[in-house]
């Protein structure tokens, strides 16, 4: 009898976990009644919960999007990602399975808003096969990295965040399989939820214009604006909807037009915009050469450094000039959008010298100098280290003198190499209304106050289109002398701009055509909205207000 009962309940498990149209993979078993009540569903929660401490009172049938709600979702799905897969196409062997993986889909309303195929690399093939259950955060204020958050966010900027408008919505999420071999194949829904999402209206007092204060060091432009649409921007920037932005300022014919600061930010604030302090190298090369100290920027590296003593020498390096290091065109085998590239800047931050780091890495036989653009926060490094080296005093000394001085600079901090090199790598902290300074010059053609700072003629080829940017990295644009180049449309109406740009989506933007210096900060630091979002702000919001 004991044998017959052994058996039955052998018989039953094996039952569970390959009978479901014939398993490819063993899927867990979870005996927890809050999974029972909830196949089929995506539940919402406040916080993420341990799976044997979740109850039924846990789930969230509404949320108010609020800085510092969080927001995660739990899959309860009755088989295995990887079982479902294989039921699109039983030919198929796991590892082919593993390449597909979940489809969301976004409703608001009603209406379908968004809808994603995850990556394949979304959960590990260890989850896919047997998981029956998986819980990812959307929105948290833990700074976690899951791929739940870049879901959200790709899902806020393709058309949620126009949908999530003030007020109450009904967001529904639809989760199916897919599978990518041989061809694109999607199964039927295998869990959905509801959640009434609530946006609480901006407080009238945070959104109002905020008063631009006696000693600001600008006079103070009297010109119209629209009041309405910068109240309306900084709604969004108080409702969390724009995430993570300092402070935004806006110069109009030389003179202040906007002053706005958010999130704990202030007017003598010091603000890190990463590699928006690339650009500084460029001024500093400008007013090198124009001080004799650098011939030109058709010099190369061995007018510089003894290139034999490095790794990896090649005669080729000898002809690196420094105008490839300022459009990011040279021949060393540096990208910084290639995690794998030697010359990754994450590679150059943990050794002991950045200028060594630089003149060691290999050339790459597949560039041709000054013909093909690659980021290469590296090579910017290696132009402080040159105009270090030739300026009388050093860098810091002759950049406070000829550029920061002259300006009305005295408040900043330079990040600095290990060999307290200042770092033209990026990491330059200044105020905002000093950055628009920086701006307002170039905007000048290189004087302030009547005094030529930087040459009209290096301002001119530092605006001139050398290189068009990769649009499957950036988009649409050109680069100059460490100066991106992009063309905003409002109102069937092109704005061209150059502008130095930096990690979190930190911005100086210097109109060509229009008399108009816009300054972003931000510390949206490696977020993926941290840069679109600046261009909504810009194309929705800073450009149709001011230049009406």
């Amino acid at each position: 009898m004991k044998r017959y009962i052994l058996f039955v309940l052998t018989f039953a498990i094996v039952s569970y976990s390959f009978a479901q149209t014939g398993n490819i993979t063993q899927p867990e078993l979870i005996p927890l009644p809050v999974y029972k009540a909830n196949v089929g569903k995506v539940i919402f929660l406040a916080d993420t919960i341990d799976l044997k401490r979740l109850k039924q009172a846990d789930l969230l049938r509404t949320y108010e999007a609020r800085s510092q709600n969080n927001l995660y979702i739990r899959l309860f799905i009755a088989n295995s990602l990887t079982n479902y897969q294989h039921q699109l196409n039983p030919s198929l062997i796991v590892d082919d399975l593993n390449k597909g993986n979940f489809q969301f889909t976004f409703y608001v309303d009603g209406r379908q808003i968004y809808q994603e195929n995850l990556n394949k690399g979304a959960n590990l093939p260890a989850t896919k096969n047997t998981k029956i259950t998986i819980s990812v955060p959307l929105i948290s204020n833990r700074n976690e990295d899951s791929w739940g958050r870049g879901l959200w966010y790709r899902f806020i900027a393709r058309g949620g965040d126009d949908a999530l408008n003030t007020g109450s919505h009904l967001l529904k999420i639809e989760v199916r399989p897919y599978i990518s071999i041989p061809d694109l194949k999607t199964g039927e829904v295998i869990a959905s939820g509801e959640l009434q999402f609530v946006v609480p209206p901006a407080d009238a007092k945070a959104v109002q214009i905020q008063t631009i204060k006696v000693n600001s060091g600008w006079p103070v432009s009297g010109e119209p604006f629209d009041h309405q649409k910068i109240m309306e921007l900084n709604g969004l920037i108080v409702q969390n909807k724009l995430k993570d932005i300092t402070s935004i300022v806006v110069i109009k014919n030389g003179k202040l037009l906007i002053e706005e600061y958010f999130n704990g930010s202030a007017r003598d604030s010091l603000h890190d915009p990463r590699s928006v302090g690339k650009t500084f190298a460029s001024a500093m090369m400008g007013i090198a050469i124009h001080d004799g100290f650098i011939k030109s920027e058709s010099q190369t590296l061995k007018d510089f450094y003894d290139l034999k003593k490095f790794n990896n020498y090649s005669a080729s390096k000898e002809g690196v000039t420094l105008k490839s290091l300022l459009t990011m065109s040279s021949i060393f085998d540096g990208d910084d959008n290639d995690n794998d590239s030697p010359g990754n800047e994450e590679n150059m931050y943990p050794t002991p010298d950045w200028a060594k780091f630089t003149l060691d890495l290999r050339v790459d036989s597949t560039k041709t100098g000054g013909k093909q653009w690659n980021y290469f926060t590296a090579g910017a490094m290696l132009l402080g280290d040159i105009i270090n080296k030739t300026a009388p005093g050093g860098l810091e000394k002759y950049a406070d003198e000829k550029l920061f001085k002259p300006l009305g600079i005295t408040k900043y901090q330079w990040s600095y190499s290990p060999q307290h090199v200042p770092s033209t790598a990026g990491g330059l902290q200044m105020r905002s209304l000093d950055y628009a300074r920086f701006g307002q010059l170039y905007k000048n053609n290189g004087t302030w106050n009547g005094k030529q700072i930087i040459p009209a003629s290096w301002v001119k080829q530092s605006f001139t289109k050398y290189l068009s940017l990769p649009k499957d990295v950036v988009g649409e644009g050109y680069y100059g002398y460490l100066f991106w180049n992009k063309t905003y449309t409002v109102n069937n109406q092109p704005y061209e701009t150059f502008y130095c740009s930096g990690n979190g989506g930190n911005k100086i933007f210097v109109f060509t055509d229009v008399p108009l210096v816009v300054i972003v900060t931000a510390t949206a630091y490696n977020k993926p909205y941290a840069h679109p979002q600046v261009d909504k702000i810009m194309q929705q919001y800073i450009l149709p207000a001011v230049l009406k």
